[in-house]
């Protein structure tokens, strides 16, 4: 096994972004690949025009990709955002008002796996607050998972870059999770696990592996240190990936890494290195 052997998915929020949105499906085409990803591609608005989600429909399907995973509206990022669910007032509403049109421009495009970011900690605001807040909206946003046959997924990212998450471990996202699916009913709600974050955490990657792979609805990679492809960093990802694979995993793996100085177009060299 190894690399070579995964599923991919070019994520194409921060490979292909010298790139028109519109015109990053057919460059993921053209390099090989029949599946992408998106975080929210409307950073401005959670409730864009149909012709802009139409539009990006348009693209994929003349591309011949498919997407295979969608976030819900998250605020600003790339940015200082990261998620709007458990952010009270405006963004919570932004989110609410995202998460139907969220679902249905999924089911328009058979994609089966939405993230919904879980969002910063506020000042003068009581985390337990925004923890209810956050419940709340997850299972809102499960329901409509549900409704498309779709999964959703609540994502572990890193203390070091995203200090104010509090999702900053494995186990935090899990009893999340474990709290969507008791409230919900349903048991749809997985975990995103990024490898590229649990290693940042410090986390032992392999035995998170071990512990969550039946929890685990989708899977993101780069390398550590800097984010890059991999092979740029010290991850043993294809051993990593043969783990998951090993423990019943079959899902898409994401690539969600910086293509450094050059063309994204050229940044899949390792898939083809001996």
């Amino acid at each position: 096994m190894g690399l070579k052997d995964q599923r991919f998915d070019v994520n194409l929020s921060i490979l292909f972004t010298e790139l028109p949105l519109l015109e990053r499906p057919a460059a993921a085409a053209a390099a090989g690949f029949t599946a992408v990803e998106l975080w929210w591609p409307w950073i401005e608005t959670p409730t864009p025009a149909q012709a802009e989600l139409d539009a990006l429909k348009k693209a994929l399907d003349d591309a011949g990709t498919q997407l295979v995973g969608l976030n819900f509206y998250a605020g600003k990022l790339p940015g200082p955002d990261r998620g709007a669910l458990s952010v009270p007032g405006e963004e919570s509403d932004r989110f609410r008002a995202n998460i139907g049109i969220a679902a249905d421009f999924a089911a328009s495009v058979g994609c089966k796996a939405l993230n919904a970011l879980y969002g910063n900690r506020v000042d003068g605001v009581d985390p337990a607050a925004q923890d209810a807040l956050a419940l709340e909206n997850l299972v809102l946003a499960a329901r409509a998972a549900d409704r498309i046959g779709a999964i959703l997924l609540v994502e572990t990212l890193n203390k070091p870059e995203s200090p104010l998450y509090p999702l900053v471990s494995a186990p935090a996202a899990i009893e999340v999770i474990d709290k969507v699916n008791a409230l919900s009913g349903l048991g749809n709600a997985k975990f995103l696990l990024d490898i590229y974050h649990l290693s940042m955490n410090g986390e032992d990657v392999a035995a998170v592996i071990d512990a969550y792979a039946d929890k685990t609805g989708h899977v993101q990679i780069a390398d550590n240190p800097g984010r890059g492809a991999p092979g740029t960093g010290s991850l043993p990802l294809g051993d990593l990936l043969d783990r998951l694979g090993k423990a019943g995993y079959e899902g898409w793996v994401g690539l969600e890494y910086k293509p450094g100085d050059r063309p994204s177009a050229e940044a899949f060299d390792w898939l083809t290195a001996n």
